[in-house]
């Protein structure tokens, strides 16, 4: 089996971070999440992966590299637009062959793994196999309706009015029955090829197809609560390591890491909280659920339930919470006082808090 992933989308939703940066490696718990992505798939067994880029090709192959560091192969494939899922899936045919496989959108974050429905989808092997997950918003997903025995009668994309609350997961399980499938399908009121479409199509022409429903954590990483969630989910495993210098007059209160050459002084850290390497932390206070990135600095200040992204500062702000900050971002505080502050920042961008 090998795998194709897309990390091709312009993530509308995201902006203005994805101005600068793919969504795929924004990180989560100072980790990408296309990182997670690719060791849930090696998790599996599978070592060839396809990744299909557009616009971000050269930013996703500096992160990923050949795949070795993950103990895979990555072979790029690419998308000059985003013109569906199942485009994507022809675009990627050459590399998948006829090989059964499992396409994984590359913004998916589903923190326990996926090994039992793969380990389902090779001991029945359906044409294609679905995951789905309970939402209380189906509308802005595809949507699936299934049988009592988990076998899927319809998919629609984006329902107006949703039948189901069965949101369909950014995973599916695939034969090589879906490529004639595709070729059958015409681009949606969108423009796109949808997958969902083709998937139907193999429903019409008598084919099983089947689904499981995910009930673990799942996140499509499309907007900045869904980023958040998948931050504080994966820091609340955190195993406390300090391995940069925490000074006597600092305090670490439960799962902290403090990464090497950070540095943490005269100040308060109530995990869980992860601290980049290079960062440094002085008279201020980190509350939990924070990941701050490397080469940071926080000076006289408080911040919770938060992202730092790699060389963002923060001065004299007392009260951030529930923010992105990009990279080299600069929030200082210039004058009087201050209340609770909630930021989206992309960035090299600079914001004067009165």
């Amino acid at each position: 089996m090998r795998a194709l992933v897309l990390s091709g989308g312009s993530g509308l939703r995201c902006r203005p971070f994805t101005h600068s940066m793919p969504k795929q490696l924004i990180p989560i718990a100072n980790k990408p999440v296309l990182h997670y992505v690719i060791e849930n798939i090696r998790d599996l067994g599978i070592t060839d992966i396809g990744l299909v880029v557009g616009l971000w090709e050269r930013e996703i192959a500096e992160s990923i590299g050949d795949g070795s560091r993950f103990g895979v192969r990555v072979t790029y494939l690419r998308q000059e637009a985003p013109l569906g899922l199942a485009h994507a899936v022809q675009v990627g045919r050459p590399f998948l062959g006829d090989d059964d496989f499992l396409l994984h959108l590359g913004d998916n974050f589903l923190a326990e793994g996926i090994a039992e429905v793969a380990a389902d989808f090779a001991a029945r092997r359906p044409p294609a196999q679905l995951l789905l997950h309970k939402v209380a918003d189906p509308s802005s997903y595809g949507v699936a309706e299934v049988n009592a025995d988990g076998s899927v009668r319809r998919l629609v994309e984006k329902p107006a009015q949703p039948r189901t609350d069965l949101a369909v997961v950014g995973v599916y399980f695939l034969t090589p029955d879906i490529h004639a499938a595709i070729d059958a399908i015409r681009p949606s009121s969108r423009g796109e090829l949808e997958i969902t479409d083709a998937i139907q199509w193999l429903i019409d022409h008598g084919a099983r197809v089947t689904s499981r429903e995910y009930g673990g954590f799942w996140k499509d990483v499309g907007r900045i609560g869904d980023i958040l969630a998948c931050n504080r989910r994966v820091l609340d495993g955190l195993r406390p390591a300090v391995r940069g210098q925490v000074d006597r007059e600092s305090m670490l209160h439960g799962q902290v890491v403090v990464e090497d050459g950070a540095r943490v002084l005269r100040s308060r850290v109530d995990g869980p909280v992860i601290i980049g390497a290079g960062t440094v932390v002085e008279d201020s206070w980190i509350g939990p659920g924070t990941s701050v990135g490397r080469d940071c600095v926080i000076h006289n200040s408080g911040i919770q339930e938060s992202l730092l992204l790699d060389g963002a500062q923060i001065t004299g702000v007392r009260g951030a919470g529930e923010s992105l900050i990009g990279r080299r971002a600069s929030i200082r505080r210039i004058a009087a006082n201050t209340v609770a502050h909630r930021l989206m920042l992309g960035d090299d961008t600079t914001v004067e808090v009165p």
